[in-house]
């Protein structure tokens, strides 16, 4: 199979965790887009979907899903999203689609992250794709003197302005052998939005497209129980 056959695959299997009545959170990306057009299909049986861009809001409405303002909702069942890499603990890079901080955001409200992605986006440790980082823009210069000094090779993504106002760093040459530890770090320094490490908001399941079909990585921690915990919608 296509990797774009690989993603819609994990994006149909991810309906499995959408919990009919409530409200679905939505992250941003290409396999997202596929999701977005498998939730169409049961777009009658939940309230809404909280975005985490203003891609995923377009599509979103073009399917004629509901979009939930994040603000009106105290907690999300699930939060469904792609990652650019993941390892075996759950633990991701995200922010390929420079939507990090409202990703991070709309997981922050989820009971349970379930991360849809190709078998390629797996990896020992995390680090090889590299690290977005949502910067300040006056601040962008002295933070990636930071980063040099740490071993990095930041860069700022070329006419990239994110949906919040802001810039990327994108910072390759990291082993992030410590993920939590390094995004605690990371997101403390002054100019920092958000770094796209998602540890403390590491994925429940990943769903994982592979030649042989969508493999079910469980982790440790917040394991969803899918079909038989009420939620309410709002």
């Amino acid at each position: 199979m296509t990797q774009d056959e690989l993603k819609a695959l994990v994006a149909q299997a991810a309906l499995a965790y959408v919990v009919p009545g409530t409200v679905v959170g939505v992250g941003t990306g290409s396999t997202v887009d596929h999701f977005i057009d498998a939730l169409a299909s049961m777009k009658d049986r939940i309230v809404g979907a909280v975005s985490s861009s203003d891609r995923s809001t377009e599509r979103l409405r073009a399917r004629g899903i509901n979009v939930v303002d994040a603000s009106s909702v105290e907690r999300l069942a699930v939060y469904i999203d792609g990652a650019d890499e993941i390892d075996h603990d759950g633990n991701m890079i995200k922010g390929g689609g420079a939507a990090l901080t409202r990703e991070k955001i709309v997981a922050d409200l989820a009971n349970d992250f379930i991360c849809i992605a190709d078998a390629s986006k797996l990896v020992p440790v995390l680090g090889k794709f590299p690290l977005p980082v949502e910067v300040i823009p006056m601040a962008a210069t002295q933070l990636a003197r930071r980063f040099q000094r740490i071993g990095g090779q930041p860069t700022l993504r070329d006419g990239v302005v994110t949906d919040n106002g802001c810039h990327i760093l994108d910072v390759r040459g990291l082993q992030i052998t410590d993920p939590l530890a390094s995004e605690i770090e990371i997101n403390q320094w002054p100019g920092v939005v958000t770094v796209g490490i998602f540890a403390r908001h590491r994925a429940s399941v990943c769903l994982l497209g592979t030649s042989e079909g969508v493999k079910t990585m469980r982790f440790a921690h917040n394991v969803p129980a899918v079909r038989d915990t009420a939620y309410p919608p709002v």
